[in-house]
């Protein structure tokens, strides 16, 4: 790999901005799919796994709130 392209990988990492909007990106293209196929969706609640029945999946703006994020992502 060459110097430049090491040095883009790191200010990539270090800025984190791009990689986040890829996560999140990621994350609801994988919620949209589930609630199109009718599964259900696994998240992390209360310390705990919890699964949303395909229809109660919400697509909107804030698909992923807090209280209801993927299982293992953090949440933060």
């Amino acid at each position: 790999m060459s110097d430049e392209r090491t040095r883009n990988i790191s200010q990539l990492f270090d800025d984190g901005t791009a990689i986040a909007q890829a996560m999140n990106a990621a994350v609801r293209e994988a919620v949209l799919q589930h609630k199109q196929k009718g599964l259900p969706l696994a998240v992390w609640r209360d310390g705990r796994v919890a699964w949303i029945p395909p229809e109660e999946i919400d697509i909107g703006r804030d698909t992923l709130s807090p209280k209801a994020t993927p299982a293992g992502s953090s949440g933060r």
